[in-house]
């Protein structure tokens, strides 16, 4: 897999896939900025090389696909330059603007997700998209879970390079997956069982321990009859595959409880056994958190991904700023987090420089952490993936003097 220093972009129209993905205020303009200047030294690379940029991303609202016109407003202010906005991402005027753009210049072009051939990897939305460019760099990590045309498409019609966001999510988690200093400790929280169970079953055994909060650790719970009057639930093959009894994987032994519906501003903490029929589990409990910490404090690695409860309501935040407070003082240890709402906690409480690296990563960042092949990476390296399978996963080459 090549990446920038690999390649002479000089006078070249460069075809960078990132993801601005980013949320939106009421006024339209960008709300959180993290994944766009996450991407600004591979586009400042580009720009000083003499290419010329033609960036493509979607962005996605509760409706569904949204314009990019703010996000270039707003690249635009951190770059210093000027950002020309295209209002489509294929076709005989996007083609020709671009052919015709002097070395250094910046187009945002319009989202790709407009069109439904993105996500089917259509072979002539492919071809499309590639004739606005001499060469292909992906900087979308979070992406790289897709089999979508501007994400395993492209590096087959084009010259290809990792960006160096993407070059550094790699080489980040892999200091994860191979040989992390031990004591390795996980922390895992969120909602759904069935978005961490892959996480939770790789992981475990790489990890010494893996500690499980929220949502997610109540559901476990349930399926090892710790909470009574609750009926076992069937388990999807993934989250069967976590080994429930194997003495690495710490649950709460303590939760702050409050009804279903979280109505009449009713809550109370409680030994876990103690949770009655018509209640719901929303933090974990200070006996669990001190717990927790002290496995912390004796980390070598800390891998942060899911809240422990839900922390956006202050009387369900204390388990999840506990734990970040944990983790920023766990000195000496590699601490790495990722995750949309893991990115909003550690920021609510101002530990972004706490960590040595925040991954951009989701969906993505689990599945590679799970030990999957993601098919953007392998289309960088050359090679074909489905989604899901199992395979060696590319990385970059190691660095030499």
């Amino acid at each position: 897999m090549k990446n920038l220093k690999d390649g002479d972009f000089k006078n070249k129209r460069v075809l960078v896939r990132c993801d601005f993905n980013v949320a939106l205020d009421e006024k339209g303009g960008v709300a959180d900025d993290f994944r766009v200047v996450k991407t600004l030294p591979t586009l400042k690379s580009l720009i000083k090389s003499g290419a010329i940029v033609a960036i493509i991303s979607h962005i996605e609202n509760e409706d569904g696909a949204v314009s990019l016109r703010p996000v270039a407003r707003h690249l635009e202010m951190l770059l210093g330059r000027p950002v020309k906005f295209l209002r489509d991402c294929v076709g005989a005027k996007t083609k020709k603007e671009i052919a015709q753009a002097r070395a250094g210049q910046v187009f945002l072009l319009e989202n790709l997700r407009f069109h439904k051939e993105e996500k089917e990897n259509d072979a002539g939305f492919c071809r499309k998209l590639a004739e606005n460019g001499d060469c292909y760099v992906n900087e979308a990590f979070s992406c790289c879970h897709r089999n979508h045309a501007s994400i395993v498409g492209l590096p087959a019609l084009l010259p290809s390079f990792a960006g160096l966001l993407l070059w550094g999510e790699i080489e980040n988690l892999q200091k994860i997956l191979k040989n992390p200093p031990h004591p390795f400790v996980v922390i895992v929280g969120g909602m759904k069982i069935e978005t961490k169970a892959k996480l939770i079953a790789g992981i475990a055994g790489i990890a010494d321990h893996v500690l499980i909060g929220s949502k997610i650790g109540e559901a476990i719970l349930h399926q090892k009859r710790q909470i009574a009057g609750r009926d076992v639930f069937k388990l999807d093959p993934e989250a069967a595959a976590i080994e429930l009894t194997s003495p690495k994987i710490h649950l709460p032994v303590d939760g702050v409880m409050a009804l279903k519906d979280v109505s009449e501003g009713y809550s109370r903490t409680a030994a876990v056994g103690m949770m009655r029929g018509e209640e719901n589990i929303y933090d974990i409990g200070p006996e669990t958190a001190e717990f927790f910490t002290e496995i912390i404090k004796g980390a070598k690695t800390i891998f942060f991904n899911g809240p422990m409860g839900w922390f956006e309501k202050q009387e369900f935040s204390a388990g999840t700023k506990r734990i970040i407070e944990a983790i920023s003082r766990t000195h000496g240890a590699w601490r790495v987090a990722g995750g949309g709402q893991t990115l909003e906690a550690i920021r609510k409480y101002k530990a972004e420089n706490c960590f040595n690296f925040l991954s951009t990563g989701g969906g993505a960042m689990l599945e590679y952490l799970a030990g999957n092949s993601l098919p953007g990476i392998a289309a960088l390296s050359g090679l074909s993936a489905e989604g899901g399978n199992k395979s060696t996963v590319p990385v970059p080459p190691k660095k030499t003097n």
